[in-house]
């Protein structure tokens, strides 16, 4: 199989999953949306869970998988298989304790963490404590996801994506079943969503272990807790950090921002960032996840003319996937938003809010896309000063525009101040990456990027008028809407393949084709 047909069919994998948990998420922030609405319970809430969210962004996806991958490739490519196990296990010691020690840390310095993080709580005591209280409930959650994260690692060297992208899933289900079933029961109901939170981090660690089994893991053979591949990776990890995840801390700077402005503004932002975070996870982080193993391969194999080939496409194909997502959001995100959350206590003018903000999250998506890549193949190299120096860059960027937007354009203010940080974090990213590796071929980038720009334009003039006539009047009933949006959808994407097809578009072509094989080898 060639690279790129592993890209894809990894990526394929990651993001069909990621679809599922996406959906299920949607129905999850629906859920909550529509028992406790946009106000201090949500906002609560909310702000508790950034906190472990973030540390499992920071620990996990942003940390743990892109500096492990990497070096446990090395292993594997030059050691072997036994070796590169016998890292896998140490590295799972040597984190099982690190997570112990953050989550009673985390379970101790509750009320300072709060304070620092949703700072405008302070004015309102009652808010202030009860997001406490489930911040201490919910930071545990961070020893299951840093171990998730590092089995995510170990099976996607070794081939494996699915179990790792499914378990989000579970997440969403132990939630949704919480609200249902614990929420009314208890005196204080929103507990009951950080009690499902912490049901859902078990389940999901307990999905990877037999994966893990299967593929000749021994949990139970004896290995040295401190490897010299931890070395390496205790190097790389701190700058990931901050490289990694740099969207996720410039959302977390617009919470703290947002607990200023006045109430339910972090509910709406966080909404408009979920919505969002449907096509980021299913296409660039699904592409970022697939890539990274392969790029790690050539950089350990010192193979510079196929990382950057297999840069070049990955970059392509998370462009042809996020640009047309992003003016689909863009002109239909008051329907879409309407259909998702405004139901029960949440109000037309809270979906107008949160629709303000998705437009400015939104017209940001591609940079966000985008990043990932650049900073995948950062990270393939072992070079991780460079990814943190430019989030740094960029975190400092978010938080001033942020303070200075927030004043005439409240929450979208801190919307607009996202994107236009991640599009500078991009810049500096790429120039930086050609210093270091040379000529990326960026005609070919560019050549791919307009034909998939006209097709998105095309595709989001008739997904307009489509609406015009296929949306229901405000106020019509739920099915009207959900059957009138659905139809524009689906305009929208077949107006997008035949234009794809019509410009002949290598990406949609390379698409066409592993499809094809898929369905003769069935």
């Amino acid at each position: 199989m060639s690279e790129k047909s592993q890209v894809i069919k990894a990526a394929g994998v990651v993001g069909a999953a990621t679809l599922l948990s996406r959906i299920l998420g949607f129905i999850r922030d629906a859920v909550i949306a529509w028992y406790f609405g946009a106000g201090q319970n949500s906002d609560a809430f909310i702000a508790a869970f950034r906190i472990p969210n973030l540390l499992r962004k920071l620990l996990g996806e942003g940390s743990i998988s892109n500096a492990f991958v990497p070096v446990l490739t090395e292993y594997l490519a030059i050691d072997g298989k036994n070796e590169a196990f016998r890292l896998a296990r140490s590295a799972l010691w040597a984190l099982s304790i690190i997570l112990v020690l953050i989550s009673l840390a985390g379970i101790l310095a509750a009320p300072l963490i709060v304070k620092i993080i949703a700072p405008g709580f302070i004015d309102t005591p009652q808010k202030l404590s009860l997001t406490i209280s489930l911040t201490r409930i919910m930071f545990p959650y961070i020893f299951f996801m840093g171990l998730i994260a590092l089995c995510m690692g170990i099976l996607n060297v070794f081939g494996h994506f699915a179990a790792p992208a499914l378990a989000p899933v579970l997440l969403n289900l132990a939630i949704i079943c919480s609200v249902f079933f614990l929420c009314p029961h208890l005196d204080t109901p929103v507990l009951g969503l950080a009690i499902g939170v912490m049901i859902g981090g078990i389940l999901q660690l307990l999905l990877q272990l037999p994966v893990m089994v299967g593929r000749g893991f021994k949990f139970w053979k004896k290995t040295k807790i401190i490897h010299p591949g931890l070395k390496k990776m205790s190097r790389l990890m701190p700058p990931v950090i901050i490289g990694g995840a740099v969207y996720q801390i410039n959302v977390l700077v617009g919470t703290l921002l947002g607990s200023f402005l006045p109430e339910g503004s972090v509910t709406v932002l966080y909404f408009a960032d979920r919505l969002v975070q449907f096509p980021l996870g299913i296409f660039a982080i699904a592409a970022a996840t697939a890539v990274l193993p392969s790029l790690s391969r050539q950089a350990a194999l010192q193979d510079l003319t196929a990382l950057k080939d297999t840069f070049r496409y990955a970059v392509r194909l998370t462009l042809f996937l996020t640009i047309p997502s992003m003016v689909g959001l863009i002109i239909l995100r008051k329907p879409i938003i309407t259909v998702l959350f405004q139901r029960g206590e949440f109000t037309l003018d809270a979906a107008l809010l949160t629709a303000q903000a998705l437009l400015y999250y939104a017209i940001g998506l591609w940079a966000f896309s985008t990043v990932r890549i650049v900073a995948a193949t950062f990270f393939a190299i072992k070079d991780t000063r460079t990814p943190m120096v430019m989030a740094t860059i960029s975190i400092f960027a978010n938080m001033v525009l942020g303070i200075v937007l927030m004043k005439p354009l409240a929450h979208v203010g801190l919307a607009l101040a996202t994107s236009l940080a991640s599009v500078l974090n991009l810049m500096l990213l790429v120039l930086a990456l050609r210093k270091k590796l040379g000529s990326l071929g960026w005609r070919s980038i560019t050549q791919s990027a307009l034909k998939t720009l006209g097709s998105a334009a095309v595709m989001g003039a008739c997904v307009w008028l489509a609406a015009q006539f296929l949306l229901p009047a405000e106020g019509a009933a739920f099915i009207q809407l959900l059957a009138g949006l659905l139809a524009c959808v689906v305009c929208g994407i077949v107006v997008f393949g035949v234009c794809s097809y019509g410009s002949k578009s290598p990406e949609f072509s390379n698409m066409l084709a592993e499809i094809k094989i898929g369905l003769s080898r069935k």
